[in-house]
């Protein structure tokens, strides 16, 4: 069984493409592709056209061509889509997704996958987030048809993961519970997965080793008891690491710059960690030669480091953003900002103050609403009995009409489409609009700097990885 010292997060929305987790795995450390919302990115880059090819030659190798046909009849352009001319819109999952979306979910899982593990005997994970339940089933089946090694899940608590990946790996039906706000104490909802409809003659996959993404002992210790299979270790994640973050114990108080504020209690315990006895990572502000260190001394079996590869060469972040961020950080001001309420998850979101970005408050203001994507949207039990879906981000007289509270759509943001578009797939809406970017970080975004001179404004993966195991010398001014 392979522990890595180094994970590299697995930062959505593609973020954390094939191309960064395959030049880590490479390496001999876990590269990691995110997988939120990653049938839309597939759907996206065939829209552009695949001009290297890449994913058309994934797609050959996928087992199920009735998927493999449709996808691609459906989105894949000669050539690109015209600039200006709009993505075709992928359908929103549901509690019943049409077959169609289902496919292309599996499909894209696999095609991740795939082009992160060829060419090498690396291992490779994916991370998924826990909220985002609808269309995790799909998608957990399409990493496993491309021999995914690991699965990493936060953003929730994900007990009913393992026994999935025990099922699917024997090609078993499966469920998993969803929540729906509302519902009363009898009522059940699920999404069901079989993968024996696709008339594969394999009869099982490889199961995956699964590691809880978790900001505290008692959740873990729970999990690891509670679990409906085996929990292989924990991602510990500290409140300073980018993306989402756990909201603090005992509800969210904010400080004079309106961020959350922390306390003793959400500090990490590692000592408890300890005590359960299976193998954990440090995560958030331990992306330096001297977090490496500390976290390997605590008993850790190691690090993971999302931000410091965000920037990075392989990433998907595109190379303006990147540009900005670099040129930020070389000018001592990555001022990141922990935002309580931009997340239609409700759990605070790392933002890093861009110009022309969402957050730039006139870029917010001026953004029409409009919820296309619903990665992030709500379940929730309608006075008739049937389940709706809502978002404190869409416009706000549908989200009043949908029974939810006008002050909860207060400063949300769209990070659908926010994060689609820092990676470079912005939608172009109907009257010409072109979705702005945003952009996370953790607030250790500064120690970028440490792989930057004077004459230099980029950097691999490789420089990552040599850098935090003390590999080559801290760059300085």
């Amino acid at each position: 069984m392979f522990y890595p010292k180094i994970i590299q997060g697995g930062m959505g929305v593609a973020v954390s493409n094939y191309q960064l987790a395959k030049a880590v795995s490479q390496a001999g450390q876990l590269g990691v592709v995110s997988g939120t919302m990653i049938d839309t990115i597939l759907a996206r880059r065939l829209q552009d056209g695949d001009k290297l090819g890449h994913f058309r030659r994934a797609i050959d190798q996928f087992p199920i061509k009735k998927i493999s046909e449709q996808v691609l009849n459906t989105y894949f352009i000669e050539g690109g889509k015209a600039e200006r001319e709009p993505y075709k819109a992928v359908p929103m999952h549901g509690l019943n997704s049409n077959e169609d979306l289902i496919g292309l979910t599996i499909l894209a899982n696999f095609v991740e996958v795939f082009l992160a593990k060829e060419g090498h005997d690396g291992v490779v994970g994916i991370n998924y987030l826990t909220k985002i339940d609808l269309p995790t089933l799909p998608s957990l089946f399409g990493a496993m048809l491309a021999g995914v090694d690991y699965v990493l899940m936060g953003a929730g608590i994900p007990k009913s993961i393992p026994g999935i990946l025990d099922q699917l790996s024997q090609m078993q039906a499966v469920s998993l519970k969803i929540d729906v706000e509302g519902r009363d104490a009898d009522d059940h909802y699920e999404v069901k997965f079989d993968p024996q409809r696709y008339g594969l003659a394999t009869t099982n996959l490889k199961r995956p080793l699964f590691l809880a993404i978790v900001s505290s002992a008692v959740l873990a210790q729970s999990l690891s008891k509670k679990a409906s299979g085996s929990v292989d270790g924990f991602v510990v994640e500290h409140h300073c690491a980018g993306g989402h973050n756990a909201p603090p114990r005992g509800g969210i108080k904010t400080d004079e710059r309106g961020e959350p504020i922390y306390g003793p209690k959400d500090e990490i315990d590692i000592e408890s960690f300890k005590r359960i006895g299976l193998p954990f990572w440090l995560a958030g502000g331990y992306g330096t030669p001297e977090g490496f260190q500390k976290a390997i001394e605590s008993g850790a079996n190691g690090i993971q480091a999302g931000s410091i590869f965000a920037f990075c060469n392989e990433s998907g972040i595109t190379d303006d953003i990147k540009r900005q961020v670099i040129d930020l950080v070389k000018n001592g001001e990555p001022d990141v900002f922990t935002d309580p309420v931009a997340s239609a998850s409700k759990y605070p979101f790392k933002v890093v103050p861009l110009e022309n970005s969402l957050s730039d408050e006139q870029i917010y203001l001026e953004r029409r609403r409009i919820c296309d994507l619903g990665y992030l949207r709500q379940a929730y039990k309608k006075p008739s009995g049937s389940v709706g879906f809502r978002c404190p981000g869409e416009p706000v007289e549908a989200y009043v009409r949908k029974e939810g509270l006008e002050e909860e759509t207060c400063g949300r943001k769209c990070l659908c489409n926010g994060l689609m578009s820092t990676v470079g797939f912005a939608q172009i809406q109907g009257d010409g609009y072109k979705e702005p970017p945003l952009v996370t970080a953790g607030k250790h975004l500064a120690s970028v700097k440490d792989l930057l001179s004077n004459d230099k404004n980029s950097y691999s993966a490789s420089d990552v990885l040599a850098y935090l195991q003390g590999k080559v010398p801290q760059l300085t001014e």
